[in-house]
């Protein structure tokens, strides 16, 4: 099986009718979704109840990956405790994850900032998280390395030894470290996430480019939506930056993910569908499944 193949078997998921019944399974679709954050916008991120919410939906969830002083690999997005820790003294709040011990930031308390139903929700270590993916091959996560000085040696030891080597896609922005990877975990997936102008992105390409796409199974856009989804050129980057990209991935086997930006408008994900998005990240994962289904639908009456 050639490596694009692979990735989008792997990636194939069993949506539900309605994203919020888990229940009533639908037809398989050939697309694969990523829940930005372990749950997007509207859950707590980060926790073990945001990806078990979306694997119960057929959505593949990211975990954000940082180290403690004391050397566990957890779950938590932020530098810092100012935006989702919900019990921490202001004295401490300018603190991260890598000053305090696992033990202290099993105690931080993590969701109460979307609302007080979730309160009481916990930062998990990477070793919780895999252990609710084991027994489960349809259990999918994109593991978001937040920074570069992560200890490879650690995190594939902990893959290896979970035997979840194909059911991690290791991500980040930093191209070196996918390559590093892919030569430890070559089973192992992969994700390049790409933001900025586009000649910010352009010039990304291009350093990627000259290093041949190496250890590259899939690679996602940040877009940002300016105006109407029917305009000529409703994102930024441009259409014809969009598509440029599309076809030079698709010839070299390569998922062309797009994620755009705290985006809630089904007519947004149905012109990216058009353009030829072959995988969405998303802050509003019911809203992209509804509109990946309902593009798929139409695909099919056609």
């Amino acid at each position: 099986m050639q490596p694009r193949q692979l990735a989008l078997a792997l990636a194939l998921v069993s949506l539900t009718a309605t994203a919020g019944n888990a229940a009533e399974p639908s037809e398989k679709l050939g697309f694969h979704i990523q829940a930005h954050r372990g749950a997007g916008i509207k859950a707590p991120e980060n926790t073990l109840e945001a990806f078990e919410s979306m694997w119960e939906v057929g959505v593949t969830p990211e975990a954000d990956l940082r180290t403690t002083k004391d050397g566990v690999i957890v779950c938590f997005h932020d530098a810092d405790f100012r935006r989702v820790v919900g019990n921490v003294d202001k004295a401490k709040a300018g603190q991260g994850v890598e000053d305090l011990t696992a033990d202290e930031v099993k105690e931080l308390e993590v969701g109460s900032f979307r609302g007080k139903q979730y309160a009481g929700q916990r930062v998990p270590t990477l070793a919780d998280l895999f252990a609710a993916m084991q027994g489960h091959p349809d259990r999918l996560v994109y593991l978001d390395i937040k920074t570069e000085n992560v200890n490879l040696d650690q995190l594939q030891k902990q893959v290896v030894d979970a035997g979840l080597q194909k059911q991690i896609i290791f991500t980040t922005k930093h191209h070196d470290l996918i390559r590093k990877w892919k030569q430890r975990v070559p089973e192992s997936l992969t994700l390049i996430w790409n933001g900025g102008t586009e000649a910010e992105l352009k010039k990304r390409l291009d350093d990627i480019r000259a290093k041949d796409f190496e250890g590259l199974t899939h690679l996602q856009i940040h877009v940002k939506v300016i105006g109407d989804p029917a305009d000529a050129e409703p994102f930024v980057p441009s259409t014809a930056f969009l598509e440029s990209v599309r076809d030079e991935l698709k010839a070299r086997g390569i998922v062309f993910q797009v994620l755009p930006w705290e985006n809630a408008d089904p007519a947004v994900y149905a012109r990216l569908l058009e353009l030829g998005a072959e995988s969405f990240a998303t802050d509003y994962p019911d809203v992209t499944v509804d509109a990946v289904r309902k593009f798929k639908s139409r695909q099919v009456a056609k």
